[in-house]
């Protein structure tokens, strides 16, 4: 059957025949070689070729795909090997280490393609009749395993992919309002935004491939959430269809009508319903945009210059500092300098390098950090020229545009890199926090402290670097990766690390997640972050609305498969 809807490979992030490649770029593998102590090999293969009788036959009951085609079509409802396989997990590393050595775990007996919201309504009473299991499927991008089945399900799975409830239905330009259907994709929603001279302005690292939908449900955050907010901040209404009944909630600006809908359906997972229409607030084009670039000498003097832009509310699109080991990690990527324009380039850089040792600097310590301006010529001047000046306050060098250029050219090809990794047997992953700046130095420590114990632990060389991002008044987002060679027992090992980082989060007074959601990956930790009472007014919830727990059970409370499960 072929695909109604593009989506990622089956068994990796992205487009087939895109993936990350070392050649081009001299100072990666020494770099990697002394992070995590391996030697890098080139790609065995460029694909994983897919294999039809490694998945067992669908047994999807007859008279729940009858019910499933009077809701939709018989050409939208699929058993096809290829398609229940890519609709069987998320993008998690040990989902996808699993998944691509042919390990599928539990899959979808069925993958349903409704169009709209009345045939959304019509697929859950048919699930709910037949006492099957709804799970809404958007991109497939989500790394919290909020898309992962429970391997002891016995009843029928339904994945719903959203991919065809898609299209900017309305543009309200008078008030900046779009009605836009859930499972648009980010490139397309933009590109249809912009060809009319608007923008939504949300970027998360998953952009290419995520959908509305999926932000929605997961609670997402963009890059440029300091200027245009994160996804709770965009969505003014919703359309939202659950078993019993269909859910509207209208766009308008702020209401006081009790416990807010809104919030509770956003980050919700698919647990109280499919959401099918979102209305977002939109943004004018900018006249301007630039990305500039600067060097702190080490991270402290640019955790101060950064929450000083944010005291001084100094209107930027985003503001990203690399720590020290980020910073290095960035260098290393960089490609072989071929024209003379490039060689003038790396010159000019390693001179750089030169004088700021002459002038004291640790250049093992140094921060790069990438600051976003967006609007008229004279208002991005403006702020550049305040920016520039708290930078150097605190010891920077301005290094300008080129750098940020080519930042904002590649902020979608990370992912590609967590694979390249896998290939070669090294688990290389993300955790990410936010805290109030008074705490941030703190949670950075402390992380640190409990990956590098943790890898000792498991006598590896491991590796482990941060990012701040997403600014707010009163704190900030640290993003942090980490990586190291995988072992006889990869679940087991990368439980260990992803533990131990996710506990110094909760005991440095952090938040779970900042943008990644809950799934089944962080569930083990919500008593700790949201009270046994908050935890018991969940479970209520979704108990209540969801009594035969029809709606992507197991996420966000109550998980089937936990982290701690693989230390046993």
């Amino acid at each position: 059957m072929k695909p109604l809807v593009k989506r990622m490979k089956w068994w990796g992030w992205g487009e087939e025949g895109v993936f990350f490649n070392y050649a081009n770029k001299p100072a990666f593998a020494p770099f990697v070689k002394r992070a995590v102590g391996i030697d890098l090999r080139p790609r065995q293969a460029d694909t994983i070729q897919f294999d039809p009788t490694t998945v067992p036959a669908s047994p999807l009951p007859d008279a729940l795909r009858e019910a499933l085609v009077a809701a939709t079509a018989s050409d939208r409802v699929s058993t096809d090997a290829h398609d229940r396989v890519v609709h069987g997990h998320g993008s998690s590393v040990t989902e996808l280490l699993h998944v691509s050595r042919f390990d599928y775990g539990r899959l979808p007996e069925v993958v349903v393609y409704p169009v709209d919201t009345d045939e959304v309504a019509a697929v859950l009473a048919a699930c709910v009749e037949a006492d099957a299991v709804v799970v809404p499927f958007g991109g497939g991008t989500n790394i919290s395993r909020s898309l992962q089945l429970d391997p002891d399900e016995p009843r029928p799975i339904v994945s719903l992919d959203t991919g065809l409830i898609s299209g900017v239905h309305e543009l309200d330009e008078e008030s900046g309002l779009a009605r836009i259907g859930a499972g648009m994709l980010g490139p397309d929603l933009e590109e249809e935004l912009n060809a009319r001279g608007w923008t939504l302005g949300h970027f998360p690292d998953s952009f290419t491939h995520s959908t509305l939908g999926g932000w929605a449900a997961t609670r997402s955050s963009g890059m440029q959430s300091d200027k245009y907010g994160d996804i709770a901040d965009i969505i003014r209404g919703m359309t939202v269809v659950r078993p019993s009944g269909i859910v509207r909630l209208r766009p308008v600006p702020v209401e006081s009508t009790g416990p807010s809908l809104r919030e509770m359906f956003i980050g919700s997972e698919g647990r109280l319903g499919v959401i099918t229409e979102v209305w977002v607030q939109v943004h004018r084009m900018p006249e301007e945009r630039v990305v500039v670039a600067y060097m702190y000498p080490e991270w402290a003097a640019a955790l101060e210059a950064i929450q000083a832009m944010a005291a001084e509310e100094i209107p930027t699109t985003f503001v990203r500092i690399s720590d020290a080991h980020e910073t290095a990690f960035s260098l290393s990527t960089q490609k072989e300098a071929l024209t003379l324009k490039k060689k003038v380039e790396a010159k000019g850089q390693e001179a750089l390098w030169a004088l700021m040792r002459r002038r004291g600097w640790d250049t093992d310590a140094m921060c790069i950090s990438y600051v976003c301006f967006e609007g008229s010529k004279s208002d991005v001047d403006e702020r550049r020229r305040r920016v520039a000046q708290l930078a150097k306050n605190h010891g920077a060098l301005v290094l300008g545009t080129g750098p940020g250029a080519l930042y904002d050219q590649k902020k979608f090809d990370t992912p590609y890199l967590r694979d390249f990794l896998l290939e070669q047997n090294v688990l290389g992953d993300v955790s990410e926090t936010a805290a109030p700046w008074s705490k941030l130095t703190d949670v950075h420590d402390r992380v640190y402290d409990a990956a590098e114990d943790a890898f000792a632990s498991l006598g590896k060389r491991g590796w482990i670097m941060c990012h701040l991002s997403h600014s707010y008044h009163t704190g900030a987002c640290l993003y942090f990766t980490f990586a190291f060679q995988a072992g006889e027992d990869p679940d087991r090992e990368y439980a260990t690390v992803k533990i131990a980082i996710q506990q110094a989060f909760v005991d440095a007074g952090a938040t779970l997640s900042h943008h990644h959601g809950v799934g089944m990956e962080h569930a083990p930790w919500m008593e700790q972050v949201v009270s046994a009472e908050g935890v018991a007014i969940m479970r209520s919830l979704f108990d209540s609305t969801d009594p035969g727990r029809h709606l992507n059970p197991g996420k966000i409370l109550d998980a089937p498969l936990s982290l701690y499960d693989k230390l046993s």
